[in-house]
């Protein structure tokens, strides 16, 4: 039988933060969750010595994480060239607004997932289709299978990148303000704004048949 998982991943030199240590996490299930509640995350490399972050889609498929884009986009086609690209992608929730009496003190409660690693262009065709379709079902669950999938020509023109969960780190952030005892007498307001991603009432193409209905997961049935 093969053996299970760590619950942890190691931590190391580049997952410990410098600040607020107690926040850091190497718990799986909990970057897990941090990474399935998502889909957009930043990917961050060097390009020509000068840092790059760029916003994209993504999806988890087990320990591996796939970003796509175009073939003609810089960092997938480092990705594809030996040793591979060197990258560091977050995935960062907001979940409130913490209000302090004082300005220093205000802060944010936040999950956060950093991971740091060399990235690699997928070329093997049924990888390929896995991880195009994973990150479909990341955005939208069940959308995969109620669309067209990509044909001869769009695949040529999309690349896929993998990246290994190894050098892995959550920071989470939560509770209320952390104020000096001097300032809790002051007239001010104080607590948290909790922030929450909503979805509004999906909107029909103007050019989507009548008798074509709202599929279940956009109605919520």
């Amino acid at each position: 039988m093969p053996s299970a998982q760590p619950t942890a991943y190691p931590s190391t030199d580049r997952t410990v933060p410098t600040r607020s240590r107690e926040r850091a996490s190497y718990d799986r299930e909990l970057v897990h969750a941090v990474l399935d509640e998502g889909y957009l995350c930043h990917l961050g490399f060097l390009r020509d010595g000068a840092p790059v972050v760029l916003p994209t889609l993504y999806a988890r498929v087990g320990e591996r994480l796939y970003v796509h884009g175009s073939t003609g986009s810089r960092p997938l086609r480092g990705a594809g060239a030996a040793p591979g690209l060197a990258v560091c992608l977050t995935v960062t929730h907001l979940d409130g607004l913490v209000l302090a009496r004082s300005a220093f003190h205000h802060s944010v409660n936040y999950r956060s997932v950093v991971v740091h690693g060399t990235a690699f262009q997928v070329t093997d065709p049924e990888e390929r289709s896995l991880a195009l379709d994973a990150i479909v079902e990341q955005v939208m669950p069940g959308r995969a299978d109620d669309s067209r999938r990509a044909n001869a020509k769009e695949l040529a023109a999309t690349a896929v990148i993998r990246l290994d969960l190894l050098e892995v780190s959550a920071k989470v952030r939560s509770g209320g303000p952390n104020d000096e005892p001097e300032d809790l007498e002051l007239p001010y307001w104080t607590g948290v704004l909790p922030v929450a991603r909503t979805y509004g009432t999906p909107i029909p193409a103007d050019d989507l048949a009548p008798s074509i209905a709202l599929p279940g997961y956009l109605s919520g049935e």
